[in-house]
């Protein structure tokens, strides 16, 4: 009992230094709170791409593409 204990007090330990790492970026832009941040338009020149078409937020083609040669790969031939 008190190993399982220990194990979830360190996970939630190691969960809470996670967040507050990834909010670290955050907490650090309000000392200047008058800065504009631009974010420019993406580039989406090589979108046409069969590993980067992802109607469905997955590259479908290249995601077909690379399960259909594993078998090959994982049987000795």
């Amino acid at each position: 009992m008190k190993k399982t204990f220990g194990r979830a007090v360190a996970g939630a330990a190691l969960a809470g230094l996670v967040v507050l790492g990834s909010a670290a970026p955050a907490l650090a832009a309000q000392d200047t709170p008058n800065d504009v941040v631009v974010v420019d338009e993406p580039d989406t020149s090589d979108l046409n791409n069969i590993w980067t078409f992802a109607p469905l937020g997955v590259p479908v083609l290249g995601l077909v593409q690379s399960l259909n040669g594993v078998p090959g790969r994982l049987l000795p031939s």
